[in-house]
């Protein structure tokens, strides 16, 4: 329980003193030399802030999530060797499920068409 506490307080301080600290930090006054796209020393041809399609940037998000769960299920073989590996593969396969279920609602909601 101490070092619960001992780490609690280094975490609250930590966070007080860089709070603290970044309203001493010299304010950026951005001007439109700092703001303009950096092209190897040519004037910039375009504007670099063009919008991206919503559409891509579900796509990305689901691609992580997915992504994130490959690398969450990538230890499952080991599981086999813990006390209980019937709980984990329970709460593996319940992992599995609801994002099977996910997938399932956002390609039943057309999330995944790319074109409209």
């Amino acid at each position: 329980m101490n070092l619960i506490m001992t780490i609690l307080v280094i975490t609250v301080l930590l966070s007080a003193i860089l709070a603290i600290v970044s309203f001493w930090l010299p304010q950026m006054n951005p001007d439109a030399e700092k703001l303009s796209p950096y092209e190897c020393g040519f004037d910039p041809l375009g504007s670099a802030r063009l919008p991206f399609s919503l559409r891509f940037f579900l796509v990305a998000i689901l691609f992580l999530l997915f992504d994130l769960e490959i690398a969450l299920l990538l230890p499952l073989p080991w599981g086999d060797q813990l006390h209980n590996p019937t709980g984990t593969f329970f709460w593996a396969t319940t992992v599995l499920i609801l994002l099977t279920l996910g997938l399932v609602y956002e390609w039943t909601q057309g999330g995944l068409e790319w074109a409209e």
